[in-house]
């Protein structure tokens, strides 16, 4: 057993239970809530999200891994509320999102890096509030030099720091291989990094890949973004039933990627987002849990991905 920084302070791993390993409460834009707070209605979001948590809390979600980072709007402090009052623990994230700041661009990954050591050993923003994971993301343009420059700071940070690394990826392009063979470069332990967003794809074979070079995989977008390219969350399922029966459901990890204010996305597609999943951050308790025991996984398979293995991931376990 070991403990971790939550928002409200230190927790023992024995404690996390139930964990969704990729989430969101709120995200907007870094900036807006201090210089343009009539564009969100924070007390509204307040209020959803403690809402939506404290019936997944009735259900028994007991933490949510928040990785909102600066780029993203995180709120320190809004997080803090709303754990307190829905009682799910909320682990928190530094790092950088897609929307990289210009003025990391030219930047050494080093100086970045000191950024991301200083959220994790001092807190954020003033706030004491520690982060407990390092947040980093490359889309369908692959690893830009931005985006090169943020895995190598994420790595040097995760040296410095023994915090482990959350990534975002474009699974039907493969970038998380891009992202690991960047981070073997830097020369970081690959058992404390978390590849995400990796249930875009069904190709077991890319993600048996991964899984081999020592990394942690999520499959953490559901219901899920269902496009040409991606599955519905009935094949995100079976995808992983197929990485548990190779071997593998001691190295998965699941969540949603659900926030209950999303003001980077239209007012429409926020309406269908709600159509989609009206059962918010109980969607994977209520859906996919059930049809991964239809397909023939075993308690063992459940309590391994949902509490065990977020565990020994904060842990550093293997």
């Amino acid at each position: 057993m070991a403990q971790i920084n939550s928002v409200l302070g230190p927790i023992d791993t024995a404690d996390l239970g139930f964990t969704l390993s990729h989430e969101h409460v709120v995200v907007t834009s870094a900036g807006i809530q201090y210089v343009y707070p009539e564009f969100i209605d924070r007390e509204g979001s307040i209020e959803a999200g403690v809402a939506d948590l404290k019936t997944a809390y009735s259900e028994g979600l007991r933490t949510i891994v928040d990785v909102t980072t600066i780029d993203l709007g995180r709120d320190i402090r809004l997080l803090e509320q709303v754990s307190r009052e829905s009682g799910i623990n909320i682990i928190c994230a530094t790092g950088t999102w897609r929307d990289i700041p210009r003025v990391f661009w030219t930047a050494e990954p080093d100086t970045v890096a000191a950024l991301y050591i200083r959220e994790i050993e001092e807190g954020i923003e003033g706030t004491g509030i520690k982060a407990a994971i390092i947040k980093v993301a490359n889309d369908v343009d692959g690893v830009t030099p931005e985006g090169e420059i943020i895995l190598r700071a994420a790595a040097r940070a995760q040296k410095a720091t023994g915090v482990p690394i959350s990534t975002h990826t474009w699974a039907p392009e493969r970038v998380g291989e891009q992202q690991v063979a960047i981070f073997e470069d830097e020369g970081i332990d690959l058992n404390r990094v978390y590849v995400g967003h990796s249930n875009d794809t069904t190709d077991t074979e890319y993600l048996i890949g991964l899984l081999e070079k020592g990394v942690w995989i999520g499959l953490d977008r559901y219901p899920g973004r269902q496009t040409e390219h991606t599955p519905d969350w009935i094949g995100r399922t079976e995808t992983a039933k197929k990485l548990i029966d190779a071997g593998y459901g001691h190295r998965i990890m699941m969540g949603h990627d659900w926030s209950v204010t999303l003001l980077i996305a239209s007012g429409e597609m926020q309406k269908r987002r709600r159509t989609g999943n009206p059962d918010s951050y109980l969607f994977i308790q209520r859906n996919v849990v059930p049809k991964l025991k239809e397909l023939g996984a075993s308690d063992e398979d459940i309590q391994n991905i949902f509490v065990n293995n977020p565990r020994r991931f904060f842990e550093g376990a293997q």
